[in-house]
C-alpha cells in the first residue's frame, strides 16, 4: 500500500516538473522574439491605426502648409495655388477671379497677393456679397496693363479693379499696386499734351485704379499705390470707410490723378497718410458726409477740396 502511495506521489511531482518545464520554454521564446523586433513607439491609443509615412497634402489655399502653428491657414488663399504665375508678363486674372471666389466664401477668407512677386490681371470687378471679414492682402505687386495699347478691347476703360457690393471687407499688406499709367497721361486729349500745349479730339476716357462702389464698412491700410491712369482710389455710395497708413504717388504733372476721391458716401475716415500726385489730394464730391482726415501729408498736388 505504502509502494502504491509512493508511486503516486512521484507521478504527480513528475507531471507538476513537465508542465513547469513547459512555461519556462514558452516565456523563454517570447522573450527572445520581442528582442528581435524594433517596435515603434506607442501612440495615445494603441487601437488606432499609425499614420502613414506620407502625410496627406495641404489645402491648396495654405501658403504655408509647414506651419501648423496657424489656425487660421485653411482660410488663405494664395493666388499661385489658382495658377497665378507672378512674373510681370503672363495674365493672372483668371487665377485671381478664382482665388476671390473661394475666399469670398468662408468668413474671414484672405485673397494673398506674395511678396516678391508681380501679378498682371486685366480690368475685373470684384463682387460680393460675400461672408464677412473678408481680406485682399497685397504683399508682392499687383500690376495693370502697360497703357492703352496693352489694356483688352474688351474691359471697360473707365475701372481697373472694382470692389462692388462687399461688407466688412479690407485691402491691405505692405505690397505695391502699380497702375502704369505713364502713356494714358500721353494721350493727345489730355491737358497740355496735345500740339503746342492744347489738348486734341478723340478718345480720352481713362480708368480709374481703384473703386469700391455700393459697398460698407471698408478698411484700406498700409499698401503703396502709384502711378493711376486717372483716379487713384474712388468711393461711391459707400458708408463706414477707414484709410490708414497709405502711400499715393504720381508725378506732379500727371493729369487727372487724384489721390482719393469720395462721393455719395458717409462715414469716412482718412488718416496717417502721403498722397503726392498731379491732381487733388484728396477730393469731395456730392453727395458725401461726415469726413474726417487727420494726419495726412499732401505735395505736390491741388490739396484738399
Amino acid at each position: 500500500m505504502e509502494f502504491i502511495h509512493g508511486l503516486y506521489i512521484l507521478l504527480i511531482t513528475l507531471t507538476l516538473f513537465n508542465h513547469n518545464l513547459i512555461n519556462v520554454e514558452g516565456r523563454n521564446h517570447l522573450h527572445t522574439k520581442k528582442k528581435n523586433i524594433s517596435t515603434p513607439a506607442p501612440s495615445e491609443s494603441s487601437n488606432e491605426p499609425t499614420s502613414p509615412s506620407n502625410s496627406s497634402p495641404s489645402v491648396p489655399s495654405d501658403p504655408y502648409p509647414n506651419d501648423p502653428q496657424d489656425p487660421s491657414s485653411d482660410c488663405i488663399f494664395d493666388v499661385r495655388s489658382f495658377g497665378a504665375i507672378g512674373d510681370g508678363s503672363c495674365d493672372d486674372t483668371l487665377a485671381f477671379k478664382k482665388a476671390w471666389k473661394a475666399a469670398c466664401a468662408v468668413e474671414s477668407g484672405v485673397l494673398l497677393v506674395p511678396e516678391n512677386y508681380t501679378f498682371k490681371i486685366t480690368s475685373t470687378i470684384f463682387s460680393g456679397p460675400c461672408k464677412p471679414g473678408l481680406v485682399f492682402q497685397v504683399d508682392g505687386m499687383l500690376m495693370a496693363p502697360d497703357g492703352p495699347d496693352s489694356w483688352p478691347e474688351a474691359d471697360s476703360r473707365n475701372q481697373w479693379l472694382v470692389f462692388y457690393k462687399l461688407d466688412q471687407m479690407s485691402l491691405n499688406g505692405t505690397g505695391t499696386i502699380e497702375g502704369n499709367g505713364d502713356q494714358w497721361w500721353d494721350l493727345p486729349c489730355k491737358p497740355h499734351r496735345g500740339p503746342d500745349g492744347k489738348t486734341t479730339l478723340g478718345p480720352c476716357s481713362s480708368p480709374t485704379m481703384i473703386r469700391f462702389f455700393m459697398s460698407s464698412n471698408l478698411m484700406v491700410s498700409g499698401l503703396k499705390i502709384q502711378n493711376s491712369p486717372q483716379f487713384h482710389m474712388k468711393f461711391d455710395v459707400c458708408q463706414g470707410v477707414m484709410i490708414n497708413m497709405l502711400s499715393i504717388s504720381a508725378p506732379k504733372l500727371s493729369p487727372n490723378t487724384d489721390g482719393i476721391h469720395v462721393e455719395n458716401s458717409q462715414d469716412v475716415g482718412i488718416y496717417n497718410s502721403l498722397i503726392s500726385n498731379g491732381d487733388d489730394c484728396i477730393s469731395i464730391g456730392p453727395g458725401t458726409s461726415n469726413v474726417e482726415i487727420a494726419g495726412v501729408t499732401c505735395g505736390p498736388s491741388h490739396g484738399i477740396r
